[in-house]
């Protein structure tokens, strides 16, 4: 007998609906660079998926986006939808002009598919080549996607493990479009700053137009990870480059499959003010970075 669980009967819980208002008070302008939109009532889930959320539609996040203080946002188009880009598409017409999306790299993907994208406010491709989500990068389909973005102005996301991004190093740097890392690159604050992964990302985002964002806390603190480290490491890639840092809160935060581990957005935020402590930077984290990049 076959006792394998469907990966589709894996089911998510939903977002905490009623984020606490943050300490931190997001400066005007302020934007939200990795969240996610579910719309099964809209769009069918892909057959091939790892898990099922429950609905979590846009117009859901722009009041999550709203109660932080927020006013911009980049939906980072879900594996669970495959590489149906209507469902970020949609989002994005539906946001009155708050949103871009950011959808998943495509082996079809063609001048004229990119110049639609763009007027539909997509603004990027992401690459998810992470070792534990059993996804391995092409590098062919890798480049013929950058050189169509480049065209346009568009970034590239990059799904990383920490071993992926130091084996993939040369390719990340040689990237003639903006790269952003995902999620601190996965590299491992208890190893501390001397880290050869970390420094490879202090590396990349101080020489480089790669861009890193510390987002996903939560993530971090159920492996274990102490705070103290992360806030030792979020300072550590500060200093090198101020103008390379992001931030998202990662909504609806899926892949959450026990109850009482779902964060809540607000204190998410409100990390920023132990990563960032002065208000300037946390400005160009949550502003001036992420309007360079996407307010196009």
């Amino acid at each position: 007998m076959n006792t394998t669980l469907d990966p589709k009967l894996r089911v998510t819980f939903p977002p905490d609906p009623n984020p606490s208002m943050p300490r931190l008070v997001a400066p005007p302008g302020s934007w939200d660079t990795h969240f996610h939109v579910y719309a099964p009532h809209l769009f069918p889930f892909a057959e091939k998926r790892r898990y099922t959320p429950p609905a979590a539609p846009v117009e859901h996040y722009l009041q999550i986006n709203s109660a932080l203080g927020l006013e911009r946002g980049v939906i980072v188009q879900p594996s669970v939808h495959g590489t149906n880009t209507a469902v970020t598409e949609h989002a994005v017409a539906s946001s009155n002009g708050r949103l871009v999306g950011m959808i998943r790299c495509d082996r079809d993907l063609t001048a004229e598919k990119v110049e639609r994208l763009h007027k539909a406010g997509i603004r990027g491709l992401r690459f998810p080549i992470s070792r534990h989500l059993g996804d391995s990068l092409d590098e062919a389909i890798f480049h013929h996607n950058t050189a169509l973005m480049e065209r346009v102005g568009w970034v590239a996301g990059m799904q990383v493990d920490a071993e992926i991004m130091v084996a993939k190093a040369d390719m990340i740097k040689r990237c003639k479009v903006p790269v952003i890392i995902d999620t601190w690159g996965q590299t491992d604050a208890r190893k501390g700053p001397d880290d050869p992964a970390f420094r490879l990302l202090l590396d990349l985002i101080g020489n480089y137009n790669v861009y890193v964002k510390i987002h996903g806390t939560n993530r971090f603190l159920a492996k274990g990870v102490p705070l103290k480290d992360l806030i030792t490491n979020a300072r550590a890639l500060i200093a090198r480059a101020p103008d390379h840092i992001l931030w998202g809160t990662d909504w609806p935060h899926s892949e959450i499959f026990e109850p009482g581990k779902m964060p809540n957005d607000g204190d998410l935020l409100d990390y920023l003010l132990d990563y960032a402590p002065d208000e300037a930077i946390r400005k160009k984290i949550l502003v001036d970075n992420p309007s360079r990049l996407f307010a196009r």
